[in-house]
């Protein structure tokens, strides 16, 4: 199954898991590409109404003074990574196929999916809570 022990990473054989592996990939990328539209969609539309401040943290929680932030970063900040995050998915599938951090490529693949469903999660917030104070 697995060839060699590599820097912390299996180097997997390419005739032992590889339909299975392509199949997680192709169901992770697929849902990733919708977690991403509805990122974005959701972002742009939370613009339209969003207030052009220059610091919305303390109109959101008035308890929070912290750093200045912009609509436009904390609006876009998460949908982006999300993009950049979907692109490397996508063009860097033989790379992740090659490497492995766990035996188990399902628990790999679910990994990934809590990030990015955390990630989706806090751009939705983020945006739900720049509609709510603009309306």
């Amino acid at each position: 199954m697995f060839r060699s022990l590599v820097w912390g990473f299996y180097l997997m054989d390419f005739d032992s898991d590889s339909g299975e592996f392509s199949r997680l990939h192709n169901l992770f990328t697929f849902h990733l590409g919708i977690a991403v539209a509805l990122s974005w969609l959701t972002s742009l539309y939370a613009a339209v109404y969003a207030p052009w401040v220059r610091n919305i943290r303390p109109l959101i929680d008035p308890a929070n003074v912290g750093p200045v932030e912009s609509t436009w970063s904390y609006l876009f900040i998460f949908p982006v990574v999300l993009t950049t995050a979907w692109l490397i998915s996508i063009f860097g599938q033989n790379l992740f196929a090659q490497f492995r951090l766990l035996k188990n490529q399902a628990v790999e693949f679910a990994i990934a999916a809590v990030v990015a469903f955390a990630m989706f999660y806090l751009s939705i917030d983020r945006a739900v809570a720049a509609m709510l104070i603009g309306m």
